[in-house]
């Protein structure tokens, strides 16, 4: 919840300071944007499997703590950027050492039982819901005084995380059940070979990279996007991305407990993706803010109850001993979605928004997510067919 509240602080106001920094228009400004948003993201696909790794030989622990302490101190490094330079640095080190959601994972891996993990991975991403509500607001109304100001509260609260975490977070793996095989694996290529260990697996790792190119091209080009479609300040933005750090505590909180059992982990990837998808097409033609706002819960319902159903049936495909290679693995398709995702979503906000396109278009990069989230909702047809005949196999 801390660590997403540093995250909310600074997300409103990203693509104002790379305004500031480079003086560019708004299709120049969500290209630099879009290329500092690739960056961090390539950084968290090169290392998650390393920090996952990591964990998985050292603790969960020591790694985590580490990591907050990291980020504390990018934080501070980006509150001082005089150039655009600094920022892409300062965002790099932000994508290495951003990587915590792997380890929280694999802590949840550690302690639950595999019926169990769904409802407690979206217990996770409640908890990060939480956060989010509280980081945009705040950053939003202390950005509209000073673009710095997130920054330096961010870094402030990494190092208060990081203190927190030292003195009650408590180690999930014990020694005997650590992995002491070669780092050399723990690089983004051996570790999505694990994906490929299984049919399923590689389905599902398919399915998650593109949603996941989606979600990270909707993330990078919301503020940017809502500030040019609808006329929002960096304020109301910052509102807007409360009501989905609120919509997520509540889907992921209390909803993913209800739903899964009803409708079947696959039936929830299925039902969700196909609902994210329709709101993709609003959102690629509204132009009303308070329809952006409506369309923000349906859209969190549909994506917040599929990503923990995905991510338990894929942590049921390995051992005790893989839970933090496998969270490393699905961490670095994330990253590998999210180089592809704020690439193909700010270029094609930049070339639809900008002089030389054909037709006036900044919803495009959404109506292009609505085919791909249907294409995704099929394979978690293709994985249920798959992970049932695994089981009945596995029983003869």
């Amino acid at each position: 919840m801390i660590n997403m509240m540093g995250a909310g602080l600074v997300w409103p106001i990203l693509p104002s300071l790379v305004a500031e920094l480079t003086g560019g228009t708004i299709s120049k400004t969500a290209a630099i944007y879009g290329a500092t948003a690739v960056v961090f993201s390539l950084m968290q696909f090169l290392f998650a499997p390393l920090m996952g790794a990591l964990s998985d030989r050292y603790g969960r622990r020591r790694v985590m703590l580490i990591a907050l302490t990291a980020l504390g101190l990018d934080n501070i490094f980006l509150a001082l950027a005089p150039t655009i330079g600094w920022m892409f640095f300062g965002r790099a080190m932000g994508g290495i050492f951003g990587a915590t959601v792997s380890i929280a994972n694999a802590y949840i891996s550690d302690t639950t039982e595999p019926k169990e993990r769904a409802a407690a991975f979206g217990m996770i991403g409640a908890a990060f819901g939480v956060g989010f509500i509280i980081g945009p607001i705040l950053g939003g109304f202390l950005g509209s005084y000073d673009l710095r100001l997130p920054f330096y509260c961010a870094a402030a609260l990494s190092f208060a995380n990081a203190i927190f975490g030292y003195f009650y977070l408590i180690e999930s793996l014990p020694e005997e059940k650590r992995d002491h095989s070669s780092l050399l694996r723990a690089n983004p290529f051996a570790t999505l070979k694990l994906l490929r260990s299984t049919k399923v697996l590689f389905i599902l790792g398919i399915a998650l990279m593109l949603v996941s190119a989606m979600q990270r091209g909707l993330e990078s080009l919301w503020v940017i996007f809502s500030q040019l479609q609808y006329g929002w300040n960096t304020q109301e933005t910052g509102f807007s991305l409360a009501v989905v750090g609120a919509s997520y505590v509540f889907v992921q909180g209390y909803l993913v407990r209800k739903v899964i059992p009803l409708l079947g982990e696959i039936n929830t990837i299925i039902f969700g993706f196909l609902l994210s998808s329709m709101m993709y097409v609003i959102l690629a033609f509204n132009t009303y803010g308070a329809l952006g706002y409506l369309g923000i819960i349906p859209y969190i319902i549909g994506w917040g109850c599929a990503e923990p159903a995905l991510k338990a049936i894929a942590s049921r495909q390995v051992g005790d001993e893989k839970q933090g290679l496998l969270q490393g693995a699905l961490t670095s398709v994330g990253g590998l979605a999210a180089v592809l995702g704020p690439a193909i979503a700010t270029t094609s906000f930049s070339y639809f928004t900008s002089r030389i396109a054909p037709v006036y278009f900044p919803g495009a990069f959404f109506l292009l997510g609505s085919f791909v989230l249907i294409l995704a909702a099929w394979l978690g047809v293709v994985a249920g067919r798959s992970d049932r005949q695994s089981n009945q196999n596995t029983s003869v």
